[in-house]
């Protein structure tokens, strides 16, 4: 079941390229903003109604926010085109995967000539094959073990 999960959440983050980074990041930047607001109507008031004093650090501190809002923005901006694109390539890999045998025409093919043999065929001839198989792995162990045995002796 978590393999559909993670399916869904992979096309979400495709569509909409949200991420963890994102949301921390477009979080960040609206609490910059905020502030970013809040320093510079502050400044302006303090401008307007001394026109010295606290301006300058007024006007220095909502620089500094917006700066800030910037930047994170762009983050959020470069983090929501990465998590998209990762999403996208996820996508693509898990559907390269599991094109092959699960694909449901394969399967239907497969079904009906299953029909068509016989099951209990099918499964003799499925047992046999495994044997087969368990064979010609003893066979090719025993090459294998044979062929490194007479490489230590060739050496000395």
């Amino acid at each position: 079941m978590s393999g559909w999960l993670r399916l869904i959440a992979l096309n979400a983050q495709r569509r909409f390229g949200l991420s963890a980074g994102t949301a921390i990041c477009a979080a960040f930047a609206a609490i910059a903003s905020a502030l970013a607001l809040f320093f510079l109507l502050l400044a302006a008031f303090i401008w307007l109604s001394a026109r010295y004093g606290g301006v300058t650090a007024g006007l220095g501190l909502g620089l500094l926010f917006l700066a800030l809002a910037l930047i994170a923005t762009l983050a959020s901006v470069l983090s929501r085109r990465r998590t998209i694109e990762r999403a996208r390539l996820q996508l693509e890999a898990r559907r390269s995967a599991s094109a092959g045998l699960l694909d449901p025409k394969l399967m239907a093919m497969g079904y009906q000539i299953a029909q068509s043999i016989g099951w209990r065929r099918l499964v003799t001839l499925g047992a046999v094959a495994v044997l087969a198989a368990g064979v010609a792995r003893e066979w090719v162990g025993r090459t294998e073990q044979a062929t490194t045995n007479e490489d230590p002796e060739a050496e000395s």
